[in-house]
């Protein structure tokens, strides 16, 4: 553990301290407002130090067997310190990597559902094919965790690819592990219509927005458009025989929304207005915080192909997150939804830079 860790950490713990001894203070403990405060503060800092205080007895045990082993000349019992200290100096990476986590600012999103857009960029069918893959690979990760998937709106292609597709999760914590799969995606395989077994690179982009609540976002009924048209594509007996598909646009700002994956025109309304709040949402979220283009802009880049935050190559079953430098052979279960291991190393990434830039 490096110096500015260790010290924030025992920064942490004198808080920690500090609230021990207001809470068994009579003054404060009379003042309901002040001991609920120093309450909130004491059960946020507690599970940080019980974390901090498992790696210093870990470390000092280690360090302790170590030193017995050095001086031990009895085979027999020295092997046994030295594994002693291999066993504890095993719990400290874990732990190290843990308190970095929890160190990371809450995100005041983390808790929300999300709305996911996917749409297929460069690479034309392939990348439309691409795309239906992702679409995939989330829903089984959602899956993981048990979280459910609705569909919003789908356009999909003559091939069995989506050019584009809307859809929301919803269960506890799905922001805070959905926002990192925010951006292009790249797939390096030989397409399904490759007849030289040449592989190809294709992109499919990514955004993922928090979904607001209407008390967060009003959306008022003088600042939308409400079109409605004949479904396309499947979706049973209904398509194409009665208008329920709707499209929304926003006046003030001239985002649109559609959705048709409903049969219901009022179910379509709905839904497409939960996609207006996410994105009027985001944007109100990217000026506070001084960006010059909206997240969702920044979330998907360009499309092009030069532009990735992680690559899928087939061939190699290897799938590659450029953010973190992380590299797993697994393709086959990371389409199946097995995210977990890039999102711990993007927390713990976080976690670094949001401690280099502490104060």
């Amino acid at each position: 553990m490096d110096d500015r860790l260790r010290n924030k950490l025992l920064e942490l713990e004198q808080r920690y301290a500090e609230t021990l001894e207001e809470m068994a203070d009579p003054a404060v403990a009379s003042d309901q407002d002040r001991y609920r405060e120093v309450s909130i503060r004491h059960s946020e800092l507690r599970p940080v130090i019980e974390a901090f205080q498992q790696y210093q007895q870990a470390f000092s045990e280690m360090s302790d067997a170590v030193e017995m082993a050095a001086a031990e000349s009895d085979d027999e019992l020295r092997d046994y310190l030295e594994a002693e200290a291999a066993g504890q100096r095993a719990k400290l990476d874990p732990l190290e990597t843990e308190l970095r986590v929890m160190l990371v600012p809450k995100d005041p999103n983390d808790d929300k559902d999300v709305i996911v857009e996917i749409r297929a960029a460069a690479g034309g069918e392939e990348a439309a094919l691409w795309g239906a893959d992702l679409y995939r690979m989330y829903e089984r990760f959602a899956e993981r965790h048990g979280w459910k998937t609705d569909p919003i709106n789908t356009s999909v292609t003559g091939g069995g690819g989506l050019k584009d597709a809307t859809f929301s999760v919803k269960g506890r914590g799905a922001y805070s592990r959905l926002k990192y799969e925010a951006g292009p995606h790249r797939v390096q395989r030989v397409p399904k219509t490759e007849s030289q077994g040449r592989v190809h690179t294709s992109i499919a982009t990514v955004a993922v927005l928090p979904e607001a609540e209407a008390v967060e976002i009003e959306v008022h009924e003088n600042d939308i458009t409400v079109d409605t048209f004949r479904s396309t594509g499947p979706g049973g007996q209904s398509v194409n025989t009665t208008d329920s598909a709707v499209r929304i646009t926003h006046l003030p700002t001239g985002l649109v929304v559609t959705c048709q994956d409903e049969k219901s025109q009022l179910q379509n309304k709905l839904k497409a207005m939960r996609v207006l709040r996410a994105r009027l949402y985001q944007q109100v979220m990217a000026e506070q915080q001084g960006e010059q283009a909206s997240a969702r802009r920044t979330q998907v880049g360009s499309g092009e192909r030069s532009e990735k935050i992680r690559t899928y190559n087939f061939k190699e079953n290897r799938v590659t997150d450029h953010r973190v430098g992380l590299t797993l052979h697994s393709l086959p279960e990371i389409l199946d939804g097995s995210l977990d291991d890039f999102h711990v190393a993007l927390i713990a990434h976080d976690a670094a830079e949001s401690l280099a830039t502490a104060d």
